[in-house]
């Protein structure tokens, strides 16, 4: 289909997302690609809003009906407005609606052409395909893990840092307590961020003062415009910035002296993190094992306060 049509070249970084996008367990040729899979790789290229997700998601599960649906009944079913509708378009590659729907439309018709010989694989639900990409995420990691040299070095160099800070705005506050949480076991003094602004700078400008080196900082998608501001004000105090993200390259990566880049799940609404909590609990192991006599004194210590104050229920 030509640019009337709605064809699009994908970016070089679309281009990466949509080779690495997972497909059915089942490998058929383009001719026999289902309706689903098409949908998929059509919406899978872009990072979409949780509101364009809802979308494609609608999209995806209602396609032989949606398809004919004027932009305005669209809106109306999915509960969005009809500039959101365009938006959602030309976020995919098109140059408005009509466009958009005449490619649906095709694929709507060789759904209803070819509904019969559709198998259980190809009908595969969104939250099995969800699934699926996480796996994809973390044999990817897996992967990576090959070289396990930085995760140490860095762990070692977050374990030294007294007082650790680590820092996550807005969505990427639950990565950030969660690192937190934990290393608070093994680690004398940890400080979490998880408010932008002028309150994250105070906290990095203090930690510094107080004699800390490392900050370990967390962003994910959509990436905070204040995280980056908060990783130059870092830098610019003589902090060094050990970053979990989704991306290698960008802004972000660029203010960071260490970057670990893993895969987010972004088939749902909102996204998923398997693979960046696997990433935080391999840096929390580096850091038991950069000083394995404080932690283990630090953790025998923990259990007989927990047990003291009865924290925990007996299993």
């Amino acid at each position: 289909m030509g640019d009337e049509g709605g064809a699009r070249v994908p970016s070089p970084q679309q281009a990466r997302a949509q080779a690495s996008a997972i497909t059915s367990g089942r490998t058929a040729p383009d001719t026999e690609q289902s309706p689903t899979s098409r949908l998929r790789e059509l919406f899978d290229g872009p990072r979409l809003s949780p509101g364009q997700r809802r979308i494609a998601q609608y999209l995806i599960e209602h396609i032989t009906e949606a398809a004919f649906l004027s932009i305005t009944d669209l809106a109306e079913r999915v509960g969005v407005s009809q500039p959101s509708v365009t938006r959602f378009a030309a976020a995919v590659g098109f140059s408005g609606y009509p466009a958009l729907r005449e490619r649906l439309q095709s694929i709507a018709l060789a759904t209803l052409g070819s509904a019969p010989g559709i198998s259980a694989a190809d009908r595969s639900n969104e939250l099995q395909a969800a699934v699926d990409a996480e796996i994809e995420n973390l044999e990817n990691l897996r992967r990576d893990f090959a070289d396990p040299d930085q995760v140490i070095e860095v762990g070692r160099a977050l374990s030294r840092s007294a007082p650790l800070t680590v820092l996550g705005l807005r969505i990427s506050g639950a990565l950030a307590e969660y690192f937190a949480y934990a290393a608070r076991r093994i680690h004398p003094d940890v400080r979490l961020v998880t408010k932008g602004g002028t309150v994250a700078y105070d906290a990095l400008l203090q930690s510094r003062e107080a004699g800390g080196t490392w900050v370990l900082a967390f962003s994910m998608p959509r990436h905070a415009q204040e995280t980056l501001t908060a990783l130059r004000v870092a830098h610019g105090a003589g902090l060094k910035v050990a970053l979990v993200t989704d991306l290698a390259l960008g802004p972000l990566a660029d203010e960071a002296d260490a970057v670990f880049a893993t895969g987010t799940g972004s088939r749902l609404v909102f996204d998923s993190y398997a693979a960046p909590v696997m990433m935080s609990s391999a840096l929390l192991q580096a850091m038991t094992d950069a000083d394995p006599e404080r932690t283990q004194a630090r953790l025998e210590a923990y259990e007989q306060v927990s047990e003291q104050h009865q924290f925990f229920l007996r299993d």
